[in-house]
């Protein structure tokens, strides 16, 4: 997982400056276009509509070149926070139909954008009390097998051990941070909006936690990917020594807390899989 880190970055950096210069390269023939008829009605005229276009291209080049600055360096730049909403409503979109146009699967473009992501979000080490923190998971987590519905309220589990529930609501009770259950986009809204945090974890595969991080948007929203052994959807598992890490790195005081399933270091703010990582069972 550590050697795929710096792809990950090399291809969200490609995909981005490549979006903003084909955006930039649209705006500029759209003026070029109609340059000629605007010259009949007034003289003026392209000239006006050349400078509405050129403060567009250098907003758009400002964008480009702040994100990408922004993940070469692995650090926060000035307005970071703007700059990540850009690019989950603006740049995910077009650089993944740019993406297209060389085989690059959605896949991937969603996996680095969320690695981006969580390096932004991750700027904001030790800043939020349990009370403001959301852990927002997928109902796929459920064993298959359990009659127990948990949608509505996670400690409705008998905590038998056999899926990954139990193991959440420790760290929920360790660390004190509100955890729930969604089954899709509509009621995970519904818990952001009852909840009200300022940050989000949320557990998912890597198209919830891109349509997420689009959807809750300006809240911030650390992703991590669940693993699949039995295909999507179906008893997926989490690394919970790995959503441990998170949680300890926004918390307040995280690191004065005794870990529940072990402290480790997090080799980046990304994901990794439950089988290489572990987790209580």
């Amino acid at each position: 997982m550590e050697r795929n880190e710096p792809s990950r970055k090399r291809l969200f950096i490609g995909l981005l400056c490549g979006t903003g210069l084909c955006v930039c390269a649209v705006l500029a023939l759209v003026w070029i276009i109609p340059y000629i008829g605007l010259a009949n009605i007034h003289p003026l005229a392209p000239w006006v509509l050349g400078a509405v276009f050129a403060v567009a291209i250098l907003v758009v080049l400002w964008a480009t070149v702040g994100l990408a600055a922004s993940v070469a360096l692995g650090r926060a730049m000035f307005g970071s926070d703007r700059l990540r909403g850009v690019m989950a409503k603006v740049f995910l979109p077009l650089m993944t139909i740019f993406a297209r146009l060389f085989g690059i699967s959605k896949s991937r473009v969603r996996a680095s954008f969320i690695k981006v992501n969580n390096e932004m979000v991750a700027a904001r080490t030790g800043c939020y009390t349990p009370a403001q923190v959301l852990v927002l998971l997928p109902h796929c987590l459920q064993s298959s097998q359990c009659l127990r519905r948990l949608t509505y309220d996670i400690n409705n589990c008998k905590r038998c051990g056999q899926c990954p529930v139990d193991g959440l609501l420790a760290l929920s009770e360790a660390y004190g941070v509100h955890i729930a259950i969604a089954t899709g986009g509509t009621i995970a809204r519904r818990i952001v909006v009852q909840k009200r945090p300022r940050l989000i974890v949320a557990v998912a595969c890597e198209r919830d936690l891109s349509s997420g991080i689009q959807d809750t948007y300006p809240i911030p929203v650390y992703g991590v990917l669940n693993d699949r052994p039995n295909g999507p959807c179906l008893d997926t598992q989490v690394a919970l020594p790995h959503l441990e890490s998170a949680l300890r790195l926004f918390l307040v005081q995280g690191e004065a807390r005794q870990p529940v399933f072990g402290k480790m270091k997090l080799l980046a703010p990304y994901a990794a899989s439950s089988s290489a990582l572990g987790g209580r069972r």
